[in-house]
């Protein structure tokens, strides 16, 4: 994942893929958190997640899109190193 655009999250909302990220943190908050969540953005789409407790990467989220701006694929790994590829009909159903 680029480095570029990264911002730091508390938590997240929803149940549909894409998740969506919330609660923004600042430099100083994310040093004296045990549990966050690492956004990669493109513009102001996100593109991918890592939830980091205690320094490690448990769950990572990759995010590919159509033309259209609509999810088109996911890859989820898990802390396991488990990874599920999932692709998405235009209608954002499973594919």
């Amino acid at each position: 994942m680029s480095t570029e655009d990264v911002r730091h999250f508390l938590t997240y909302t929803g149940v549909k893929l894409p998740f969506n990220l919330v609660t923004p943190l600042s430099p100083a908050e994310v040093e004296n958190r045990n549990t966050y969540f690492k956004g990669y953005y493109a513009g102001d789409r996100l593109v991918g997640f890592d939830k980091v407790v205690y320094g490690e990467v448990e769950l990572a989220h990759r995010y590919t899109y159509r033309d259209d701006g609509s999810l088109a694929g996911a890859e989820i790994t898990d802390i396991d190193g488990d990874c599920t590829v999932m692709a998405f009909a235009a209608d954002g159903s499973p594919a």
